[in-house]
């Protein structure tokens, strides 16, 4: 049994009818001290905001191989995720398995499908997904029927990304463009996007991404 939160087994850069799956670096666990740096602003921007939300369940939706519904699930939140990938959700019960959660948290379902009084929890956490979606939009509509208190969202902010990818001389040829990201977004675009679905209630920008707080406008809620 894994005792470290900041390990676990990643699809490395694998491909799914075509989409890249998971994590293709283990940004989580890497000894880099730049890496390092950049996700402890990405940890500690994403814990503050379900502080704030103060969730009593917590539905992942793009969770990849698990590693924060892991880590909410061993700090005693009820928690679940999906994901689209049955690769990632192979390895997030795995993961799961190696840490002594119940891997049946983890269930394989694309973000279009989310179903309102299914897939419902107080918080939902869709981070580093919309990004990779040929239609965002449908994947903001589909959030709206399962949100039942707060919404977490998260996509690089461009162009930084892009231009952080080409210093460290990734992704040259394709102007640094990472690999599965097909929508581009600055800030102020993001919560442009966001705002005609959701209430943004608080914009953190830790570098390189924007990350939004958001609740359901009151027409939605229930």
């Amino acid at each position: 049994m894994s005792n470290n939160p900041e390990k676990i087994e990643i699809v490395g850069g694998a491909t799914e009818d075509g989409i890249v799956v998971g994590n293709a670096y283990d940004k989580y666990g890497s000894k880099n001290p730049i890496v390092q740096r950049i996700m402890s602003g990405f940890h500690q921007a994403l814990s503050d905001l379900v502080r704030k939300a103060a969730p009593k369940s917590i539905h992942e939706v793009g969770c990849g191989e698990g590693y924060w519904t892991l880590r909410w699930a061993q700090e005693g939140i009820a928690t679940r995720g999906c994901d689209f990938s049955r690769t990632a959700i192979d390895l997030a019960r795995k993961n799961a398995v190696d840490r002594g959660v119940n891997a049946s948290l983890f269930d394989v379902k694309s973000i279009y499908d989310l179903r309102s009084g299914t897939d419902n929890a107080d918080l939902i956490v869709c981070c580093e997904v919309l990004e990779h979606l040929e239609f965002p939009e449908k994947a903001l509509q589909a959030l709206q029927g399962v949100v039942d208190g707060h919404l977490i969202l998260s996509v690089p902010r461009e162009p930084l990304w892009r231009a952080l990818n080409m210093v460290r001389g990734k992704y040259l040829g394709a102007l640094g463009n990472t690999p599965g990201h097909i929508q581009h977004w600055s800030s102020a675009g993001f919560v442009t996007l966001v705002s005609k679905y959701f209430d943004v209630i608080e914009v953190k920008q830790p570098l390189p991404w924007v990350m939004l707080l958001c609740r359901p406008r009151a027409s939605q809620s229930r």
